[in-house]
């Protein structure tokens, strides 16, 4: 009788660690690599237009995505949030100098992109895309930790592509 038992628990334990994890979007740009510069088209120095994104690996069951792009190398508190957008189609692009969807506030607590503008040294930006399985009905004037509190429980699958930026100019 003892055998049965335990057999019961591994697929039990079996079924739930397999729901632990989310599933990987990757996320690309035509712009730049992982891990690699930003031109400074995308920021402070240049035009200051977001970047082009691709993104793959788009569950079946998505309605929407979203973005939040974050600096944690600023130099204020909990580092600086360049972008937050919400209810992205899920066609897996993200034009340049993308205008569409829903897009709250920044770390300038204004709405939409804000280009990288590094006071000193490299930092590293963090693109952050989430598929949900809703669409989100939140204000426009939603920042960082209102987007993400609002996606708890709905993420489907995540992904991270980060770019560095350095000012050029002094």
């Amino acid at each position: 009788m003892r055998l049965p038992s335990v057999a019961i628990v591994l697929v039990i334990i079996t079924v739930m660690t397999s729901f632990t994890g989310k599933a990987k979007l990757t996320v690309t740009s035509a712009s730049f690599a992982n891990n690699a510069m930003i031109p400074s088209k995308y920021s402070c120095e240049g035009q200051e237009v977001s970047p082009p994104l691709s993104i793959s690996g788009i569950p079946a069951g998505a309605k929407s995505l979203a973005l939040i792009v974050h600096d944690p190398d600023a130099p204020v508190q909990g580092g600086f949030t360049h972008w937050v957008v919400w209810n992205i189609d899920v066609q897996g692009s993200i034009p340049e100098n993308f205008k569409g969807a829903d897009q709250g506030l920044n770390g300038a607590k204004t709405p939409g992109y804000k280009g990288m503008c590094p006071p000193s040294g490299t930092h590293h930006y963090h693109f952050m895309v989430y598929a949900l399985d809703t669409r989100l009905n939140i204000g426009k004037s939603t920042g960082k930790a209102g987007l993400e509190s609002a996606m708890h429980g709905h993420i489907l699958a995540e992904g991270d592509l980060v770019g560095l930026y350095a000012k050029t100019k002094k």
